[in-house]
């Protein structure tokens, strides 16, 4: 027997849930019976590898008393210990000091040549850390909602919305998707009969049904995708118009907007309009520009631009007040509208 071809099969099993025996013959290269005997060797060696009849039955390894050893190749190597480092400081609840103690482990088997390429990545790397950005996900959630997406299997959890009130919840996971510190479950709602998208920090009690999921389209093109449209229909939806004595081209350059937000008037006029997410950043990132303008609308804007400006004001002390206003165009032009 090959010893080679062994460890490959149990590199396969480790990927999937489930191989069928022409599955592995295929891509081992190697006849189905030959399959059943490398099988029953891993089996001889402590494996727990659990077979199934019928035509959709196939080959698992399934968990043990102890956790086998796991096949990677270089690449994977780096990227597991990477992760580790990352995950020390990362937004899921309790995780840290496991990661440490499983990063210890790796790096003392990791070759040489292995050990220095991710050695040089710390020692290069300086985390920006700060206080937590967002409620902490729960390491078995996670775990949990991602067997379930990899293997298709319906789940069922309560969730909580964001008054605070847990409804139960039937779902056909399709998968995982981290944006920032936040992490979302993209699935369909068998009680809705539609397609959502689900903050993993509010999931809570998930278990797997042992139902396979019917296969369904995603309506986007991938998961990444159906999020992140997902949540821009979730906000409010706020123009900003505004007024800017600048050229098109400088805005755009400074402000960092798309051509399609921008109107030109002149050489030294143009019209900004914009959706904003908050009101209240886009007030603070166009008095930071330095550019003379005037808010068409809405007028909460130039009422949070007024409240920001002043408090600036009295952050310059009496002192300076007398002397200049706070900012570097403090003459800003009037307009008949609201203005800022």
């Amino acid at each position: 027997m090959s010893s080679a071809r062994l460890l490959h099969l149990l590199s396969l099993l480790q990927t999937r849930r489930e191989w069928t025996g022409p599955e592995l013959s295929e891509r081992l290269g190697v006849t189905v019976r030959t399959v059943r005997r490398d099988v029953e060797r891993l089996r001889d060696l402590g494996y727990p590898v659990h077979a199934t009849l019928g035509k959709v039955g196939g080959y698992r390894l399934e968990a043990g008393t102890a956790l086998p050893p796991l096949l990677l190749d270089d690449e994977e190597a780096v990227a597991i210990a990477v992760g580790l480092r990352g995950a020390a400081g990362g937004a899921v609840e309790g995780i840290g000091e496991a990661s440490v103690r499983a990063l210890a482990k790796l790096e003392q088997i990791l070759p040489a040549r292995l050990r220095r390429r991710v050695n040089a990545l710390h020692t290069a790397t300086t985390p920006l850390t700060g206080p937590p950005a967002g409620p902490a996900v729960d390491p078995e959630t996670l775990t949990v909602l991602a067997a379930a997406s990899r293997d298709r299997e319906r789940v069922r959890f309560a969730y909580r919305d964001t008054g605070g009130a847990e409804t139960s919840r039937l779902a056909d996971p399709h998968g995982l998707v981290t944006a920032g510190r936040r992490w979302y479950l993209v699935a369909f709602d068998t009680g809705r009969d539609d397609w959502r998208t689900f903050r993993v920090d509010r999931v809570a009690r998930p278990h797997p049904t042992g139902v396979r999921c019917p296969p369904r389209d995603l309506p986007a093109a991938d998961a990444a995708a159906f999020v992140t449209r997902s949540l821009a229909r979730s906000r409010p939806v706020r123009s900003a118009v505004l007024t800017v004595h600048a050229s098109a081209e400088e805005l755009i350059d400074r402000f960092r907007v798309t051509g399609a937000e921008v109107e030109p008037v002149d050489e030294r006029t143009c019209v900004l309009r914009t959706a904003p997410d908050s009101l209240e950043y886009t007030a603070l990132r166009i008095a930071y520009l330095d550019l003379d303008f005037e808010v068409v609308e809405p007028p909460e804007l130039a009422e949070r631009l007024a409240a920001v400006g002043a408090r600036l004001t009295r952050a310059a002390g009496p002192g300076l007040t007398r002397r200049r206003p706070c900012g570097g165009r403090a003459d800003a032009r009037r307009s008949p509208g609201t203005s800022a």
